[in-house]
């Protein structure tokens, strides 16, 4: 019976890796082909929707460079404020998913491959008061910072950071970090 559910495990994530590695590779495309800049300069002139999308593509490490390029744009010649407002909507729906995708099962498929040693080490530093308080709040830095969304997510789901309190969250940081894209791109140019 263990046999089959390790074996049933080793597939799933063997599924969870082989998906994972098309989204990057379709993101990868889409950040090396002018199909996501076409994309983002066609809704550019649709300042509101433009600002949606470049949010949704705001929050992964593969667009987020064509993304932020996009809101500057926008940022320069529209309210910042509604800019970042509606870009931090459109990145609270790439945010949930991102999250959606990174939730506990990836997780526990991959603690459920390492050894038993491994294993209750990490479940002993996932439980450190410590851990649980802090990981939310550096999960929080990383989306308002220009890392990578999926690394503060990931964050938040191995603290076990509920939904509710993952989306203010989100809208929060993306919509500071739209702002001070905004701030900068109008500082600059």
């Amino acid at each position: 019976m263990a046999l089959s559910s390790t074996r049933a495990k080793k597939e799933r994530l063997k599924k969870e890796v082989l998906l994972l590695t098309l989204s990057v590779l379709a993101a990868v495309f889409l950040a090396q082909t002018s199909l996501l800049n076409d994309l983002l300069s066609k809704t550019y002139e649709l300042k509101l929707f433009g600002s949606f999308v470049a949010g949704i593509f705001f929050t992964s490490v593969f667009t987020i460079a064509p993304a932020a390029v996009a809101l500057a744009e926008i940022a320069q010649n529209n309210s910042l404020w509604v800019v970042a407002l509606v870009g931090a909507v459109g990145a609270v729906l790439g945010d949930l998913i991102l999250f959606l995708f990174l939730e506990d099962h990836v997780e526990r498929d991959f603690l459920s491959l390492l050894n038993t040693s491994k294993r209750k080490k990490i479940f002993a530093l996932l439980n450190l008061p410590v851990f649980r308080r802090l990981t939310p709040v550096l999960g929080a830095l990383i989306i308002a910072s220009p890392l990578p969304d999926e690394l503060g997510l990931a964050m938040m789901g191995l603290s076990k950071t509920k939904l509710r309190v993952i989306i203010p969250i989100s809208f929060c940081m993306n919509f500071l970090g739209i702002m001070l894209l905004g701030l900068v791109a109008r500082t600059v140019v």
